[in-house]
């Protein structure tokens, strides 16, 4: 696999054309077709896409992201193709229209070469719970490539893309990075358009690269990171220019080690990784200081309370009478709605629709959804105390390695904690990326997260790189 880095110089050096580029992923794709990672794959529009690139290449014109080759996770809208979110409720849909970060990779001259399985409506830690099939992980195929991106995640580890968009909610970028050993980048809520992105919790999504290093994840959030005005939470923040401030020196730099992260749950194998790089810091010229995140035990319980009231009041437009699938053998338009949700809907879907009713439902709501968005607050409470003495944070991506697979789908509570780590990111609205901090002793990847303040990108992908050239 090459970065784009390495695409790029060939390029300039004549070695190869964006047409040849986009031909070899399509032989991968083709080669890896076994491990289910997507859904759709347009090989005659990536390659008229890729010539029209080579020509503007030649005359000198083309745009920053010429050479990379981009898939999709299936819940970003690309028009006149399918969106399906892994759902049978939307197996047949097409959209009709380009989701705005599709446009901006589009006008960088990015070429996007198909879309990526995910966990039904993003939601999943495995990618075992879409409609059409489970995703495999590479480097064992009878485990799980981490959730709800594990297809995006799949493509990037095996070469079938450059990078890949995925959405991140509550982990769904970093913890698939983490399994797969890719990296993963979730950017602060609002840095990114949500327009054409399928809602799962509004206040939660964010949509963000998956990539081979840090300096391609940053190509990819330098195009699609600013203001949209089509989306109300896009946030009127400058960009920075996230290559310039990658210098690779930490001297100096402020690391907070939350200690909430290192307890009795994790790893032992992880942690002695992520330690390691803890003391590469340190003798790199970083300041590392223990923080406190106190609120941290009460994230999975506050996440699936919050996330899951909205994804109820989301999902309510998939009724069967105004798109997508509609149940055949149905009497009247009660049943209709109860019959086409039922089929159309999967266990995992169904069970949060349910949950999230059931918050919000009278004479729960205050007890529970109330009290939820109350400590959402004193978690970003906490990230903010922190922020105001350290620059960044660094903490385990996922408490194990990859799981296999069928080994948690009958334990609900065991899959959510998978995400212990990283729902505290998504209920914060700060940016978080996952880089691979080694292996264990069966080969399989580790993850490791930087956090940062808000719009504080430049921060984290500037360490990611350090540890890239460092290690």
């Amino acid at each position: 696999m090459k970065s784009f880095d390495v695409l790029q110089s060939e390029l300039a050096e004549g070695k190869t054309t964006c047409e040849n580029i986009t031909r070899e992923y399509l032989g991968r794709i083709e080669e890896k077709r076994h491990l289910n990672a997507l859904l759709s794959v347009f090989p005659e529009k990536a390659l008229e896409q890729a010539r029209a690139v080579d020509k503007k290449y030649h005359e000198g014109n083309a745009g920053a992201l010429a050479g990379m080759v981009v898939t999709i996770k299936d819940l970003i809208c690309m028009k006149e193709e399918r969106v399906t979110c892994g759902s049978k409720i939307l197996e047949n849909f097409i959209s009709l229209y380009d989701a705005t970060v599709v446009q901006r990779l589009r006008s960088a001259d990015a070429v996007i070469i198909g879309k990526n399985n995910m966990d039904e409506f993003a939601m999943g830690s495995s990618t075992e719970n879409s409609a059409y099939g489970r995703v495999k992980l590479p480097q064992d195929e009878d485990r799980v490539p981490g959730g709800s991106s594990g297809g995006s995640a799949v493509a990037v580890c095996t070469g079938m893309s450059t990078t890949s968009l995925g959405s991140d909610t509550g982990g769904s970028i970093r913890q698939p990075a983490a399994f797969c050993g890719v990296v993963g980048l979730k950017p602060t809520y609002g840095r990114v358009s949500r327009y054409g992105l399928v809602a799962y919790a509004s206040s939660f999504d964010s949509i963000g690269p998956l990539a081979l290093t840090a300096k391609d994840a940053a190509s990819v959030l330098q195009v699609i990171a600013g203001h949209d005005a089509n989306d109300s939470t896009s946030a009127k923040v400058s960009v920075p220019d996230y290559h310039a401030q990658m210098n690779k020196e930490v001297k100096g730099l402020r690391v907070g080690i939350p200690k909430e992260y290192f307890g009795e749950a994790l790893d032992s194998e992880i942690r002695q990784s992520v330690e390691k790089k803890i003391d590469l810091l340190r003798s790199n010229g970083a300041v590392l200081e223990e923080v406190s995140l106190p609120h941290t035990e009460y994230t999975i319980a506050t996440y699936y309370i919050l996330a899951t009231a909205e994804a109820s009041s989301n999902l309510a437009r998939y009724d069967g009478a105004r798109y997508g699938f509609r149940s055949a053998a149905t009497s009247d338009l009660s049943d209709m709605y109860s019959k086409s949700r039922s089929e159309g809907f999967g266990a995992e879907v169904k069970r949060r629709i349910m949950l999230g009713t059931y918050v919000l439902s009278a004479g729960y709501y205050d007890a529970y959804y109330r009290k939820g968005q109350k400590v959402r607050r004193l978690i970003k409470e906490d990230f903010d105390h922190a922020f105001q003495s350290v620059d960044c944070l660094l903490t385990p991506t996922s408490p194990s390695t990859s799981f296999k697979a069928g080994d948690k789908m009958d334990d609900p509570l065991q899959m959510y904690l998978s995400d212990i780590y990283t729902t505290s990111v998504n209920l914060a609205g700060i940016p978080g990326i996952s880089i691979p901090c080694g292996t264990d002793h069966q080969g399989l990847p580790i993850g490791m997260q930087i956090l940062g303040p808000h719009f504080g990108e430049s921060t984290i992908l500037k360490v990611a790189d350090f540890f890239e050239t460092a290690s």
